[in-house]
Formats: C-alpha cells, structure tokens, sequence
C-alpha cells in the first residue's frame, strides 16, 4: 500500500494511492498517529475510504511524515562514496542527524541559504520506522519497518567540513525533502536490491543499487537501537552512492534554477527545484 499526504484545497489529508489516484481516508489524525495504530486499521483501512479521489497530479503532495521524532542518516556506506570521498570504509557505523524542521515536500523548492551556497544532492531510500522499539537485532529489525520512501539527504558542503560534526550542515531548511508517499514494507519484497538514481537538469549524477550498502538496513537498525528508542514515524536515510557533486572535477555544486530528481524503483520519484533564500 502506498500512503501519502497531500493538500487538495481543503488543509493536509491522508490517501492511500492507488495508480494515478489518491483515494482519501477518513482520518483525522497525524500520519504518526496511523502508523502507531496500523495493526488495529490496516484490516479494515478500506472501510476508511470516503468515496473522494483525486488524480494525482491535481493535488499537492506533502512530506509524508511531517514532523518525525528523529531523523538519522547514515554517512560513508557505499564504497564508491567511500571512494570519492577519499576515506576509508569505516569499520563502525557513521552517523548523523537532520533537524526535523529540515523536513520538505517531495515536489517543493529546496533553499540555497544565504549563507550556505555550497548546496549537494545525496539521492537515498529512506526507511520508516513502525513499531518502535530499543535492543533490536538486525534479525528482528524487518518487523520494526513500516515502510520505506525517497529522500534526498540536501547538504551544505562548507558548513559539514567546517567542523567534525556534520548535522548542521545537513540540516539547513528545505533539505530533507521525502516522498512522494509511503510504500508500506509488505510490498518491498527486498529493500537491499532496489535501484536508486539521482539527476540535475536531466544529467544522471548517481546511479546504484542498495545492494551495495556497506551496513545493511537491518544492521542500521540494530546500532541504532543499542543507545535509543525508535518510535512510529522516525526515519532512517540510509546512505547515498557516488556520484555527488562536491566530488567532482570542478566540483558542481546546485544553483538557483536546477531541478534535481531522486528515485528509487518501486517506490517513485522526487523533485526539487533550487531557489536561492531571499
């Protein structure tokens, strides 16, 4: 099932899509909230159904998870990443978090700050957390998943490197856009072989398979956990292949006008276009 949050005239709504249309559902709560009772109303979410559809492309689509509890990404977990960044792969876990209020739409504008013009792209599938938890094994962990979608993990270079700790240069606003809808993990047979790719102006820039993920998701999941609680709704990006910007020659970073696409087969596309902030 695929679920999405949406704006069609008459304030944010929850959906379920269904081919090029979003059915609306009655319910009046967060998609947080859905996903904390998704075991009582998965059986009976077609009941939810209000007989209101809309095309796809007639409505605005919103984050799905407006504001998750956490965000955490994890760095340095393709070996072609790994490779252009001219480091070596990590034997431990590398992470980091994105502020929640860096959370944006899938199709919305994404902010080149004033102070921070050395904007990238880092295209990454995206797992949500469902059933929450602390201790869990990675053997454990694929029952922990609600389901999964696409982000683009944005990031400031200057403002990453200036210090050890990157998150607030990966947490400028606008840059942690996701979508377009929520694929619940049921219909992802296999989440460490999907395709994922990312474009600038239509030029494909990266171009992988999660199949080479240095740490697997569930792995992520069971690191994650040793130190804190995973809650409904809390998301995981889970690395970004090579490809990106900051490693190239002349480095390319994003200006105002380019249109940067992300995708991860099966679970549909972003895009954004750059705007510098006023």
């Amino acid at each position: 099932m695929k679920l999405a949050r949406y704006e069609a005239g008459n304030g944010a709504k929850i959906g379920i899509v269904e081919g090029n249309t979003i059915q609306e559902i009655s319910f009046d709560g967060s998609m947080i909230e859905l996903i904390s009772e998704w075991t009582k109303i998965a059986p009976t979410i077609d009941g939810l159904k209000t007989g209101q559809s809309y095309a796809v492309s007639d409505v605005h689509l919103l984050a799905p998870v407006a504001r998750p509890g956490k965000i955490f990404a994890i760095g340095l977990n393709y070996a072609d990443h790994i490779e252009e960044s001219k480091m070596e792969t990590p034997a431990n876990q590398v992470w980091f978090t994105k502020a929640v209020t860096s959370v944006n739409g899938p199709f919305d504008p994404i902010l080149i700050a004033k102070d921070g013009p050395y904007v990238d792209y880092e295209v990454e599938l995206v797992a949500v957390i469902g059933k929450g938890g602390k201790h869990i094994s990675a053997s454990e962990a694929p029952a922990h998943i609600f389901g999964y979608c696409v982000g683009n993990d944005v990031t400031e270079r200057f403002w990453q490197h200036r210090t050890p700790q990157w998150s607030l240069g990966k947490s400028f606003d606008t840059h942690a856009p996701i979508g377009p809808w929520i694929t619940t993990a049921d219909e992802v047979s296999d989440p460490h072989v999907l395709d994922l790719r990312c474009s600038v102006n239509g030029e494909v820039r990266q171009n992988s398979n999660t199949q080479h993920l240095v740490f697997d998701i569930w792995q992520q999941i069971e690191h994650l956990s040793a130190g804190m609680t995973l809650e409904p709704g809390d998301l995981i990006f889970t690395g970004t292949p090579g490809g990106v910007g900051a490693a190239m020659d002349p480095r390319k970073f994003l200006q105002p006008g380019d249109v940067v696409s992300c995708e991860v087969d099966g679970l549909g596309s972003i895009e954004g276009t750059m705007v510098g902030e006023t």
